[in-house]
């Protein structure tokens, strides 16, 4: 069995359906009232998981971020949190409105104190961003809840991830990995899945699978096609929002053909170059045999003059044998325009 982990009741890996994330982040702009809309919006669309992002923007961020500025931003990254963060109580009502509606609520916490929130809030799952990767003491203080987590590897490479990697092995804490470019948006030759099945090679017995910053559903279908069990894009619930993630996410519609459009692709997957047996139907009726093109005597000898390959496949001498039947001779006389048979060949 290939591995997998689960959430709550969600097993997540090969031998399943792609699970799609439909990231809210914090394209609610601060407003739990819009976080719900989001909220609502994706579960119009079929999705299993909302995935939030928890800032506790003094324990996350020294002063120093006051004068970074995002690249898809014009306002420093610390304003830009401070904003869009959501406090305890609305984080808490939000889960629940989530909840209630039958799904999932998983969120990235990006400090210590926002690990501590979820993990009072009792979430099912830790999600943990590209930045946050090789931030090796925040992992092993969430590894130390032992909740299974995914772990997005942008920015790093096998070398950092593979550190992570041991720490939630060490801490026995089931885990998967997403592959990541963070760039919003993700040109598409930046996307790189060979990145992914790279990761996936490196870390074999570890469910994988592709976090996308793109502008389309391209990406992530591709990925299901190489294997991806996990699936991730911010979300909303119309692109006429205002907010950092709106431009690389996905709305209602597009959410929707996605997790109807991945599961299509597993179902895909695999197989082994053989006839299925339910192609039988199809055989029966394409595949040539050997047949008769003149009256054959008996004792005649088989050639190209008085035999030949035809459809239906339904005959006992399949085309493939026609060559080893030329120069024998027949048992009886035989029609023309008829199956050859092997009781026929001397």
């Amino acid at each position: 069995m290939n591995p997998y982990i689960q959430i709550e009741n969600r097993k997540i890996g090969q031998d399943y359906p792609p699970l799609v994330i439909a990231e809210i982040g914090i394209n609610h702009e601060g407003s739990l009232q819009v976080a719900k809309e989001l909220v609502d919006a994706a579960h119009r669309a079929g999705a299993e998981v909302v995935k939030h992002q928890t800032h506790i923007v003094e324990d996350e961020m020294s002063g120093a971020a006051k004068k970074v500025i995002p690249g898809n931003a014009d306002v420093s990254i610390y304003e830009i949190m401070k904003r869009c963060a959501l406090d305890e109580a609305d984080e808490i009502a939000l889960k629940k409105y989530v909840e209630e509606k039958g799904m999932l609520f998983i969120s990235t916490p990006f400090s210590r104190a926002a690990a501590n929130r979820l993990q009072a809030m009792n979430v099912s799952a830790y999600k943990i961003g590209s930045g946050e990767c090789n931030n090796y003491p925040l992992l092993k203080h969430i590894a130390g809840f032992g909740k299974p987590v995914i772990l997005s590897t942008g920015m790093n490479t096998l070398e950092s991830v593979s550190k992570a990697v041991q720490i939630f092995k060490d801490a026995g804490t089931p885990f998967a990995l997403l592959h990541t470019t963070n760039l919003y948006p993700t040109p598409t030759h930046l996307v790189r899945l060979g990145a992914m099945t790279q990761l996936h090679q490196a870390f074999p017995d570890v469910p994988f699978g592709l976090s996308d910053h793109t502008l389309n559903n391209n990406a992530c279908l591709g990925a299901v096609a190489l294997g991806a069990s996990i699936l991730e894009r911010h979300f909303t619930d119309h692109m006429q929002r205002t907010g950092p993630d709106i431009v690389c996410s996905m709305d209602e519609e597009a959410c929707s053909e996605l997790i109807q459009s991945s599961k299509e692709i597993w179902l895909m997957r695999g197989g082994e170059k053989t006839p299925a047996k339910e192609e039988q139907v199809t055989i029966d009726f394409a595949f040539a045999t050997v047949c008769t093109i003149a009256p054959i005597k008996k004792g005649e000898v088989f050639s190209e003059a008085n035999i030949w390959v035809k459809r239906p496949g339904t005959g006992e001498i399949l085309a493939e044998q026609f060559e080893d039947i030329l120069g024998k001779k027949a048992s009886r006389a035989i029609a023309e325009d008829a199956q050859l048979k092997f009781s026929d060949i001397q």
